[in-house]
């Protein structure tokens, strides 16, 4: 086998996890060449096989991860991959039928590179318009198409940068793709920041992913004849969830760029942050707009992220 597809679910929309597991049945790559691991991560009820096999592709199998967390069902699931190439898809995604092939082609043109990621396009259930205001937060939803134009980074700390530096192009989870030996150092390292638990919005554990690699002297790139489809319900495009969803994603992510030496900005005192959320609250004019209030969420979050920085690895 050249290739393991790893999706982890916690209790899933069965219909979506469906059409991520037919996606997979239309791959061009023949299925002796690949296998899929599907890793149930504490959900209630348990998946069981039989309720996928119209859907799945031939070569699935079913694992199970009790301790409930993203960062522990992926674990499971590199360590259970025989290949040297894995992907990691969610389990509302639905690669292109060309992925797998087009993923392999890549990793053996760019030799150097040890992840690499695409385009990830939106399916909602009903027509989003042009001028529609949740349209700022698509990237908060891992929605990208950055061009045509292939992206490859140049290293952790470019000449003359004073801090690492993340490349903006850097894969997300959505359709993640790497090399076993490139994140071999993330494998064996334990303390990697903490990712989505159940209901829980900390969004850290792909960044972590990308700047072990990068660490590890291995390059990232962003390959746009890589694409797949993510499904999104309406409950993710309501004010409520795209607020939490952005506190927990900037709160994670300032966290990360301090652990990585990578941050632009200092720690801050615990102690300052109610001072700081209610001056944020008047400057943002949070009461305005659902925007308004999404984005002061997430600036919560950011002072959150420098006031309870993680513990240096």
């Amino acid at each position: 086998m050249d290739i393991t597809v790893i999706i982890c679910a916690h209790n899933p929309a069965r219909p979506r996890l469906q059409r991520t597991l037919e996606g997979l049945r239309l791959q061009s790559l023949p299925s002796d060449r690949w296998q899929t691991l599907l890793i149930d991560n504490a959900s209630s009820p348990a998946l069981t096989p039989d309720e996928f096999v119209s859907h799945a592709p031939p070569n699935l199998r079913l694992l199970h991860e009790p301790t409930l967390g993203l960062t522990a069902a992926r674990r499971v699931g590199l360590r259970a991959a025989t290949t040297e190439f894995v992907i990691l898809v969610d389990d509302d995604n639905v690669l292109a039928p060309d992925y797998l092939a087009e993923t392999l082609a890549a990793f053996a043109r760019l030799p150097r590179v040890g992840a690499l990621g695409g385009k990830s396009l939106p399916e909602f259930t009903k027509t989003i318009q042009h001028n529609d205001w949740r349209r700022e937060f698509f990237p908060l939803l891992a929605l990208r198409d950055l061009g045509p134009a292939e992206k490859i980074s140049t290293g952790l700390r470019p000449p003359g940068a004073t801090r690492n530096q993340y490349p903006d192009f850097a894969p997300i989870g959505a359709g993640m793709a790497l090399r076993r030996s490139a994140i071999t150092a993330w494998l064996e390292n334990t303390s990697s920041l903490t990712d989505r638990r159940g209901t829980e919005l900390t969004s850290a554990g792909d960044n972590d992913l990308i700047f072990s690699v990068l660490r590890s002297g291995w390059e990232v790139a962003y390959v746009p004849a890589l694409s797949l489809t993510h499904l999104i319900p309406p409950s993710r495009l309501t004010p409520r969830y795209l607020a939490r969803l952005n506190h927990g994603i900037q709160k994670s992510w300032t966290q990360l760029l301090l652990l990585h030496d990578a941050s632009p900005w200092p720690p801050i005192a615990p102690w300052t942050l109610h001072l700081r959320r209610l001056k944020a609250w008047f400057t943002l004019g949070a009461w305005r707009s659902p925007a308004a209030l999404i984005r002061w969420s997430g600036t919560c979050g950011h002072f959150e992220g420098r006031a309870y920085p993680p513990r240096a690895r």
